[in-house]
């Protein structure tokens, strides 16, 4: 469609300072929801080390952290550590 070509494109995702002009559905792959859900899980759970976790999925999980953090409004604090155990603030 030609005529399509010559309209301009809009925004049709917005959220603090993202924005998008394609569908972001199309950005979310299956190892995105993977982590998702895992980082879901192991927060209910409590789980907050790093312990036997790949490079990516740490990034990842603090990535989620972070973006959860100012959604809420709350600091950005790092929930997980090198331990199992949870850490005190100065530590």
């Amino acid at each position: 469609m030609p005529r399509a070509l010559e309209t301009p494109e809009r925004v049709v995702w917005a959220r603090n300072t993202a924005a998008t002009t394609v569908c972001p559905k199309s950005f979310v792959t299956a190892q995105s929801m993977a982590w998702l859900e895992e980082y879901l899980v192991r927060r209910k759970l409590g789980q907050r080390g790093i312990d036997g976790l790949g490079a990516r999925e740490v990034e990842a999980f603090l990535i989620l952290e972070h973006e959860l953090a100012e959604v809420s409004g709350g600091p950005s604090t790092v929930r997980f550590n090198s331990g199992s155990a949870p850490r005190g603030r100065n530590a």
